[in-house]
């Protein structure tokens, strides 16, 4: 049974493989790269047979079959050419636990037992090289006992810094592979930015192995950062949702945001992912990014409902299905009603009640909204964000902001926590957002890899 795009949140991540889509591009040259064409060699590895790939001595035996009809990861495409790009190179890997084959192999181990691969090191992200820290922490330096390789944290670590991580691990090349949710406040798509300007001054090589981005890449949506806002969840001017993967943001940061110093880098891109196509269409296996994105479902709600975490409210941290419900002590079913009747399209909000076991609130049974995403095509996560801030402005007399405005941070500038005080609607808030969002969605248009 093939299910629709279109379907509530609690279908994505069990769709599977939603038959044949196109291949992008094998075997050709990346040649939209624009001003970052110039930084070094970007490309598309050639899209090699089935059976093609590494030689492991990890259980499974040889790289995964290729199942008809999915996404086929950077990292598949890596090793169906032999991982030719990293002939002769000491490699060090940035990843966490969704580095991982069609399999459920870490790439680690794959590319540790293969002895075409000269595989030095590894750096583990915020929450760490095996995804056990919560939000803000990391798992620090070790070593891996699987492999036994020296295993860096680069959490809170940019610039010169960072580039003497690099240079201690002595490596020659830096190999990025990490699952992006898509949203501009979720760090990892920083730590590869940071990555990149750390490897420009190390002189070291990047090479970004691509995933897909979970809620698809037609559109960008939301305000774009501007620079005084600039922090760890957003250092240059992108949109909030940005609608891309990460090699792509590699393309883009490369050009635009690095034109200075740029990186030596390449891109190794996916076959088989369309820019209209959910996770649950790539017949890849979905593995948390980090603690509190247990699922698909999470990273659709995600760009909207973490603007919470600029409030007192929870954002459902502590409870089975973060981001997917939101609220406090002392709502109730009033504000459920009036985000309902913004209308706002492909997303129903249903009263609810959580408790959460830790983080805001914890302990407390909160009453809120949950979100129930029926139109995947038409929902906007950014704008549905907004309508809850807004009626839970008005909805409850408990309503306040984080002391330190953090709200600002998430939205890239201080513009929707004024507006939304001063009593603006919705589209009132998107539409102070929109030029700034034609313009990105011009410039973003020169790195996309994928139709």
């Amino acid at each position: 049974m093939t299910l629709s795009r279109r379907g509530v949140l609690g279908l994505a991540g069990a769709m599977g493989s939603a038959g044949a889509l196109g291949a992008v591009g094998a075997g050709t040259t990346a040649s939209s790269a624009g001003a970052g064409a110039a930084a070094g060699a970007e490309t598309r590895t050639a899209d090699a047979g089935a059976g093609a790939g590494a030689k492991s001595a990890a259980p499974g035996g040889s790289a995964a079959p290729r199942a008809a009809g999915r996404v086929r990861t950077g990292f598949e495409q890596l090793a169906a050419d032999g991982y030719g790009v990293l002939a002769g190179q000491k490699v060090g890997v940035v990843t966490n636990p969704t580095g991982i084959t069609p399999d459920a192999r870490h790439l680690v181990d794959v590319l540790h037992a293969d002895e075409r691969v000269d595989l030095v090191a590894v750096f583990g992200p915020e929450h760490g090289f095996r995804g056990t820290a919560q939000a803000g922490d990391s798992e620090g330096a070790s070593r891996d006992p699987a492999t036994g390789l020296p295993v860096y944290d680069t959490y809170d670590k940019s610039g010169q810094r960072l580039a003497d991580v690099f240079t201690a691990a002595g490596i020659d090349t830096v190999v990025f592979d990490i699952q992006d949710v898509g949203a501009r406040f979720y760090t990892y798509i920083w730590t590869l930015y940071d990555c990149m300007r750390a490897a420009a001054l190390a002189g070291k090589a990047v090479v970004v192995l691509d995933r897909p981005n979970p809620v698809g890449g037609r559109r960008a949506a939301g305000p774009v950062l501007e620079r005084p806002y600039a922090s760890f969840v957003g250092r240059e001017p992108i949109a909030l949702a940005h609608g891309m993967t990460a090699a792509e943001l590699a393309r883009l940061f490369n050009g635009e945001f690095l034109a200075d110093r740029p990186v030596t880098l390449r891109t190794v891109a996916m076959s088989g992912w369309r820019r209209e196509s959910f996770f649950g269409e790539t017949g890849l296996p979905w593995v948390p990014p980090s603690p509190n994105m247990p699922t698909p479902d999470t990273a659709l709600a995600y760009a909207g409902t973490c603007l919470f975490e600029g409030t007192n409210l929870s954002e459902g941290r502590g409870t089975t299905t973060p981001f997917e419900v939101v609220g406090a002590e002392g709502i109730d079913r009033r504000w459920s009603e009036a985000a309902n009747e913004l209308g706002l399209p492909g997303v129903w909000f249903r009263e609810a009640y959580f408790t959460p076991t830790f983080s805001k609130h914890v302990g407390k049974v909160c009453g809120g909204v949950r979100l129930i995403v029926h139109d995947r095509e038409a929902f906007d996560p950014v704008r549905a964000g907004i309508g809850l801030l807004v009626t839970a402005r008005r909805a409850w007399s408990g309503f306040a902001w984080r002391t330190d405005h953090w709200i600002d941070r998430l939205t890239g500038s201080d513009r929707v926590r004024t507006m939304v005080d001063a009593g603006a609607g919705v589209e009132e808030v998107a539409a102070d957002w929109a030029a700034g969002l034609a313009r990105f969605e011009a410039v973003r248009g020169k790195y996309l890899l994928y139709p």
